[in-house]
């Protein structure tokens, strides 16, 4: 039961900080303050998960990928201990983290650390992309006349 009830928690934090950092924070933000306050001061759980989605954000945006680790590490262990205390709101959790399955990232994210472009003259803009998709033809580089 301890591994299921880990597990769970494992679970739940990565849920919760993943969507953290998505559009869809603020329309589930106050269920995940519920679940967490058990009755407790919601609002003062709120404040703690704001707290921890600003560090996120900064964190995600230096490109700090341990800070991020640490704020997904503080919620699964405060989860565990959660569970650990009251083992019947494990189903609770489940439905809760059911309930938010829609509203969770899809698909791969790619960060882009740093591009720069050296030489050449460009007349338009560039675009840096891993991939582009569309169009019928791959676009290939325009060279100036003489090159080779």
């Amino acid at each position: 039961m301890e591994a299921e009830l880990t597990a769970l928690a494992a679970s739940g934090a990565t849920t919760f900080v993943g969507l953290m950092a998505t559009e869809a924070w603020t329309q589930v933000r106050g269920r995940v303050a519920r679940f967490l306050a058990r009755g407790e001061d919601t609002e003062a759980v709120d404040a703690e998960l704001e707290e921890s989605r600003a560090e996120l954000t900064a964190a995600r945006a230096d490109s700090d990928e341990e800070t991020a680790a640490d704020i997904e590490a503080e919620w699964r262990t405060r989860l565990r201990r959660a569970l650990r205390a009251n083992p019947e709101a494990a189903d609770q959790l489940r439905d809760l983290l059911e309930e938010l399955a829609p509203h969770q990232p899809t698909g791969a994210t790619v960060s882009i650390n740093h591009n720069t472009i050296n030489g050449g003259t460009y007349n338009s803009p560039v675009i840096m992309a891993q991939s582009i998709h569309g169009g019928s033809a791959p676009l290939t580089p325009r060279q100036e006349p003489g090159a080779r």
